[in-house]
């Protein structure tokens, strides 16, 4: 995976309308899951499934954090 700059990471996170740090943070959590170590014995099947759900797991650590600001926001 490509690395986005900086400045490409704060343009997106403007655009989706989150925080910097929490788009960041995602980026490298889904980094440090591309480059974890896959046990031995582990079938081609499997790594591809363990490949989609680490994905899907930043996707929702992202979605958890929209929503956590949608009710701060709207509670204000």
């Amino acid at each position: 995976m490509a690395r986005p700059s900086d400045l490409l990471l704060r343009q997106m996170a403007r655009e989706l309308g989150v925080d910097y740090e929490t788009l960041r943070n995602c980026v490298r959590t889904a980094e440090h899951a591309q480059a974890a170590p896959v046990p031995d014995g582990v079938s081609a099947d499997e790594r591809q499934e363990l490949r989609e759900l680490r994905k899907r797991v930043v996707e929702l650590e992202s979605e958890k954090d929209i929503l956590r600001k949608a009710v701060i926001y709207l509670a204000k």
